[in-house]
């Protein structure tokens, strides 16, 4: 159950990533799926490094704000296009 609601939340957090970076078109549900989730992890990863314990929202903003930063890393190396 709690791989099912991973791969829910995962694309949700991806879906909304991809919208606010404008990389909408480009993604279908796979990747926002597998953006959702690296890029959490990638947020919290962060966020622990930073000393930042978010839950809740937070968590929630945390895991949007992986997602954007992976995005903005696969634009860089050409993955997406502007």
């Amino acid at each position: 159950m709690d791989l099912i609601i991973s791969i829910v939340i995962g694309g949700i957090i991806g879906w909304l990533a991809s919208i606010v970076m404008k990389t909408n078109a480009q993604m279908g549900i796979i990747a926002n799926v597998l953006v959702g989730i690296v890029g959490a992890a990638l947020g919290h990863w962060l966020a622990g490094q930073l000393g930042i314990v978010a839950g809740g929202i937070g968590g929630w903003l945390v895991s949007l704000a992986g997602a954007i930063i992976l995005i903005a890393i696969l634009r860089a190396i050409g993955i997406f296009k502007k």
